[in-house]
């Protein structure tokens, strides 16, 4: 089984900036593609960034995703926080592990790190 974690979530001033992390978990697994979403309170889950399995970093507005090799994590950099980036943000991972030499695909989700940017 693939699991997927996220950490670096806290209470932040807005101005300032934050790197969540996303180590995925398991063997024998390739990732095609994270994503990052996020749930701000009252409201519907939405996307905020992501970036295929091959690449190394991905710019979105003030949201950069990059992956640390070092650490088999993939990141999501916010920049000039907004009390509106309030919310819990997850990682989604997509791609195909193997299994008795079947590739199975798979697209698993973290329970997600909680974000409160303070006005």
């Amino acid at each position: 089984q693939v699991q997927v974690a996220e950490s670096g979530g806290g209470l932040v001033q807005a101005g300032g900036s934050l790197r969540l992390s996303c180590i995925a978990s398991g063997s024998s697994f390739s990732v095609d593609h994270t994503d990052w979403y996020r749930q701000p309170p009252g409201k519907q889950r939405e996307w905020v960034a992501g970036m295929p399995g091959s690449g190394v970093t991905s710019v979105t507005g003030r949201f950069t995703v990059s992956r640390d090799k070092a650490k088999n994590a993939v990141n999501l950099e916010i920049d000039s926080l907004k009390p509106e980036d309030t919310g819990v943000y997850y990682c989604s991972i997509r791609g195909l592990r193997t299994s008795r030499g079947t590739l199975i695909p798979f697209d698993v989700w973290g329970q997600g790190t909680q974000v409160t940017v303070s006005s």
